[in-house]
C-alpha cells in the first residue's frame, strides 16, 4: 500500500487518508483549494472550497480495510511526518521523497523505515526547509506492510481451515500457476464449494478483511491481487490470509479475537481464480514484503501431506 502528501512552500501539512471501510477499492479526491494548494480526502470537498468545479477521483487497488495514514505536522516550520496506523497490529512503513527541492531537508534522512504497533503513531521523519525565506517543494510518499519485520513463527499444528469430509487439493505450495511469488509459494489451494464455512485455522486477532468484491476471471492484470479475504495476525507474529471468500462472505469484524476453529467466513470463487476453493498461507513480514512460510496442518487422519513440485 502506498500514501502520498504533497507540501507547497510554506503553507499548513495536508493530510493524505487512505481508507476503506471493509472492501472493495478505497476513494481518493484531490482538488485545488481557493488559495492554489492541491488537497486530499478519503470524501468530496465542500462545494465552497473549490475553484473550479473538477475534482479528481482516483481508485486504489488493494486498500486496507484499517488505516493508515500519512500525516504531516507544522511545528515552528518543522514539519514532523507521522505514520498513523489504525490497524489491529503491526505494520512496517518506509517513508521516502517522490520530489524534494533542495532547500527540503529530512532527518533523519529519507528514505527510513520505521515499524508501527497495533493502533498507535509513529514519527518517521522530520523535514525542514534549511532557508524558509527561500521557501520549497516536496511530496512525500508513504510504503506500508503488514506485520512486524523481526517476527519469528513458531513451529505450530494448524487446524484444516473447514470441516469437510474430503479433502481435495487444486495447487499445493509452488504450484506454477499463482503459488510462484514469495507471498503464495508455501500456501494451499483447497478445492472446497462455494458457501463451505471457513474456520480458523489457528487463534488470532482479525487483522484486514475485504467482504464484497464480487468478480472474478483468469486475467491476472485485471483481477489478480483481488479477492475477499480475511487476514488474522497470530500471537508470534505470523499471519494467515484465507482468500477467495464469497461476496458477503466474511462473518468476522477487524480487532475481533477469534478461536482456533471457530467459524469465520464462507468460501467462494472471487479474484484470480479458476474455480471455487479456499487459498491459505501463512505469512510474515521481512522487511517491507510479505513471504510465506511452511506451516503444519492436521485433518481428522492426522497430518496432511502436500506434496511440492
Amino acid at each position: 500500500m502506498r500514501l502520498a502528501a504533497r507540501l507547497a512552500g510554506i503553507g499548513l501539512a495536508l493530510l493524505l487518508l487512505l481508507a476503506s471501510s471493509g472492501a472493495g477499492a478505497a476513494r481518493l479526491y484531490s482538488w485545488k483549494d481557493k488559495r492554489g494548494y492541491t488537497q486530499y480526502g478519503d470524501r468530496p470537498p465542500p462545494a465552497d472550497a473549490l475553484v473550479d468545479a473538477e475534482v479528481d477521483v482516483r481508485h486504489f487497488r488493494n486498500a486496507p480495510s484499517a488505516l493508515i495514514r500519512l500525516r504531516l505536522e507544522n511545528h515552528n516550520g518543522q514539519y514532523q511526518a507521522w505514520a498513523d496506523n489504525l490497524m489491529y497490529g503491526p505494520v512496517e512503513v518506509l517513508l521516502h521523497f517522490k520530489q524534494a527541492d533542495r532547500n527540503v531537508l529530512a532527518s533523519p534522512l529519507l528514505p527510513a523505515q520505521a515499524t508501527v504497533p497495533a493502533r498507535s503513531s509513529v514519527v518517521v521523519s522530520q523535514v525542514r526547509l534549511q532557508d524558509p525565506l527561500r521557501g520549497g517543494d516536496f511530496e512525500l510518499l508513504l510504503d506500508g506492510v503488514p506485520g512486524d519485520p523481526v517476527a519469528v513463527p513458531e513451529d505450530y499444528e494448524y487446524r484444516l481451515p473447514f470441516d469437510y469430509g474430503r479433502v481435495r487439493v487444486d495447487q499445493g505450495p509452488g504450484g506454477s500457476f499463482s503459488h510462484n511469488d514469495e507471498q503464495n509459494r508455501d500456501a494451499v489451494d483447497f478445492a472446497v464449494p462455494i458457501g463451505t464455512p471457513v474456520l480458523a485455522a489457528r487463534a488470532g486477532i482479525v487483522m484486514q478483511v475485504e467482504g464484497d468484491y464480487d468478480q472474478a476471471g483468469l486475467n491476472r492484470e485485471k483481477y489478480g491481487g483481488r479477492a475477499n479475504f480475511i487476514r488474522i495476525l497470530h500471537g508470534d507474529g505470523s499471519m494467515a490470509v484465507y482468500a477467495h471468500l464469497k461476496p458477503e462472505g466474511v462473518q468476522v469484524r477487524v480487532g475481533q479475537y477469534v478461536r482456533k476453529g471457530q467459524r469465520i467466513g464462507l468460501s467462494g470463487n472471487t479474484g484470480f481464480s479458476t474455480a471455487p476453493h479456499l487459498h491459505f498461507v501463512v505469512q510474515v513480514n521481512r522487511g517491507m514484503r510479505l513471504v510465506s512460510v511452511p506451516f503444519r496442518m492436521f485433518g481428522p487422519l492426522g497430518q496432511l501431506q502436500f506434496p511440492r513440485p
